[in-house]
């Protein structure tokens, strides 16, 4: 699907269809400045890789563009965001890249380092100075991987999810990173690691529905985990502030999985 659903953080409601991506594809990655939501990479049935970067804006209601293109079509990857740029990780076929492109201006992403695992189906989270790629699989993975923002350079093995699994979601509060969801087997797993050290996730609380090849959103003080398969439409909503389990808080337009996550 094309589909850009929106929702809002500050009331528990139903998302709303609010514009078109510039193709149908699903597995793609989600980044997001403050002015507009990316979706790069990814797939168009039943098997064409993409890598094209679509940008959206948040101020409106609206139709994405096309603005550029990641160094290597690929599906299952994971999406990052610094202050200033987009990041694109990993990727079907066990894929280590990590792609890098500025919001500042449209633009082609570059490389600008590799993961230490080669490896596609992992989800990305945000510190205000790392990037984070969690799980993945070729064979399934637990494996925390970091690399900094301030400079271009690989990623480090800093920690294990509880859980070896592919295709979660990923959500970042101001000092935590989360990975929810995923397979296979399908989990319910909601897995917390901290920003401030290098350290294995703790499992902190579930999902209400057991699903992979979910997307995450994240506001200032809430994780999201919407869509996914076994097929649903159902937005959870968890918690920063304590750990426990996530409620059902609204519905996306449809039921799909393989979907990018974006917040403002």
């Amino acid at each position: 699907m094309n589909t850009i659903d929106k929702f809002p953080f500050a009331s528990n409601a139903n998302a709303t269809d609010v514009g078109d991506l510039t193709q149908i594809r699903v597995e793609a990655a989600g980044q997001s400045s403050s002015s507009s939501g990316y979706t790069s990479g990814g797939f168009v049935p039943p098997n064409i890789y993409v890598n094209t970067i679509d940008k959206f804006p948040f101020a409106a209601d609206g139709n994405a563009s096309d603005v550029g293109d990641l160094t290597v079509a690929r599906r299952g990857v994971a999406g990052q965001s610094s202050s200033n740029s987009g990041y694109t990780s990993g990727g079907q076929s066990n894929l280590n890249t990590i792609d890098k492109f500025p919001f500042a201006s449209n633009a082609n992403a570059t490389d600008v380092g590799d993961l230490s695992q080669g490896r596609e189906g992992a989800t990305g989270q945000s510190s205000t100075t790392s990037g984070y790629t969690s799980g993945g699989k070729n064979p399934l993975f637990n494996t925390i991987d970091k690399f900094p923002f301030a400079s271009n350079a690989n990623a480090t093995d800093v920690g294990d999810l509880t859980q070896a699994r592919q295709k979660s979601a990923g959500q970042s509060s101001d000092v935590s990173g989360y990975t929810s969801g995923g397979g296979l087997p399908v989990v319910t797993t909601i897995d917390k690691f901290p920003f401030s050290t290098d350290g294995s996730a703790s499992d902190v609380g579930d999902l209400t529905v057991g699903r992979y090849v979910t997307t995450g959103q994240s506001s200032t003080t809430s994780g999201y985990s919407s869509g996914g398969f076994p097929d649903t439409n159902t937005i959870d909503k968890f918690p920063f502030a304590t750990d426990s389990n996530a409620s059902d808080v609204g519905d996306l337009t449809q039921i799909r999985y393989g979907t990018a996550g974006q917040q403002v």
